[in-house]
C-alpha cells in the first residue's frame, strides 16, 4: 500500500507540473504573438493599406505583409519619419539606395496590372546625381536590356523645361521612350507627397487599345495616358526593385516611405482614403 500511495503522489505531482508548464508556454506564445502583431502594425495608415491586400508593403528594409524578404541598403542612409510617425529612409544621392530581390509583387506582367504607391519628400529641387535631360529615378525595376517601370522626378532646371515634374513610366525591355503619366506643380522642400502610379495592360478600350498608365497626387487623379502611344508591351526581367534610384545612373536626394504594391488597380476612392489616412 505504501508503494502504491507514493507512486500515486508522484503521478499527481508530474501531472500538476505539466499543467503549469503548458500554461506558461501558452502564455509565452500568446505574449509573443501579441507583441509581434502590435509592433508590426501600429498606425491608421498601415491598417488602411493592409486592408486592401497589398502584395508587398515596404517600410525601410522590410515587408510588413510578411510575404517577402528584407531589403539590402547600398551606401549610407538616414532614418526619418512620415507625418504620422511611420518609419522612412532618407538618401543623400551619391550611390545610396535600397534594393529588394526580384519577385512577382514588383512586376507588371504577373497579372498585367501593377499599382505602386509611395510617399516622397524631396530634400533638394536641383539634383546633383541626375541623368538624361536632368532627372532622377525615385524607384523602379529594371536594368539595360530588361527595363520594366520607374518613378521619376525632374530637377527644377532641366533641358526639357519640366521643373520638378513627377512622373511614372512603363517601358519596353529594350528601353527607349516609355509611356507615362505626370503632374507638375511647385514643390516645397521638406513636404511629403503621396504618389500612386498605375500600369494596366489588361483593361483595354478604343481609347486605350493596349492599356494605360495613371498617376495620382495626394489622392487626386492627375493624368492618364495610353500604352499604345509608345507601343509598350511590358515584359518581366530579373532586375531587383530599387528605391532611391532606377538602374543606378541617377540617385534621389530625399526621403521615401511606405512603398506598397498591388496586383490590381487601386480604385480612385481607395487612393483618396489612403492619402487621407496619413
Amino acid at each position: 500500500m505504501r508503494r502504491s500511495s507514493a507512486v500515486g503522489r508522484l503521478v499527481l505531482v508530474l501531472a500538476a507540473l505539466s499543467v503549469i508548464l503548458a500554461g506558461q508556454a501558452a502564455a509565452s506564445f500568446s505574449a509573443t504573438t501579441s507583441a509581434t502583431t502590435s509592433s508590426s502594425v501600429t498606425s491608421r495608415y498601415e491598417r488602411t493599406v493592409l486592408a486592401d491586400r497589398p502584395a508587398a508593403f515596404l517600410q525601410r528594409g522590410r515587408d510588413i505583409t510578411g510575404r517577402g524578404g528584407n531589403g539590402v541598403f547600398v551606401g549610407a542612409y538616414r532614418t526619418t519619419h512620415l507625418p504620422n510617425g511611420d518609419p522612412a529612409v532618407a538618401f543623400a544621392g551619391r550611390g545610396q539606395f535600397l534594393r529588394f530581390a526580384d519577385r512577382p509583387a514588383f512586376r507588371v506582367t504577373s497579372r498585367g496590372v501593377l499599382t505602386v504607391e509611395y510617399w516622397i519628400r524631396p530634400d533638394t529641387l536641383q539634383f546633383s546625381d541626375e541623368e538624361g535631360s536632368g532627372y532622377v529615378y525615385l524607384l523602379g525595376k529594371g536594368d539595360p536590356g530588361q527595363h520594366e517601370w520607374y518613378g521619376r522626378m525632374y530637377s527644377r532646371v532641366n533641358a526639357e523645361s519640366r521643373p520638378n515634374r513627377l512622373s511614372g513610366y512603363a517601358f519596353n525591355s529594350s528601353g527607349g521612350l516609355g509611356a507615362g503619366s505626370y503632374f507638375q506643380d511647385a514643390v516645397v522642400l521638406g513636404r511629403w507627397i503621396h504618389v500612386v502610379l498605375v500600369i494596366n495592360s489588361v483593361h483595354k478600350s478604343r481609347q486605350y487599345p493596349m492599356g494605360y498608365t495613371k498617376i495620382y497626387k495626394n489622392g487626386d487623379l492627375r493624368d492618364k495616358d495610353s500604352l499604345a502611344d509608345y507601343d509598350i508591351r511590358p515584359r518581366s526581367g530579373d532586375s531587383p526593385l530599387r528605391i532611391g534610384t532606377g538602374y543606378r545612373d541617377s540617385f534621389f536626394e530625399g526621403a521615401v516611405g511606405d512603398v506598397a504594391f498591388y496586383k490590381y488597380e487601386l480604385s480612385a476612392t481607395r487612393v483618396r482614403t489612403h492619402a487621407d489616412a496619413m
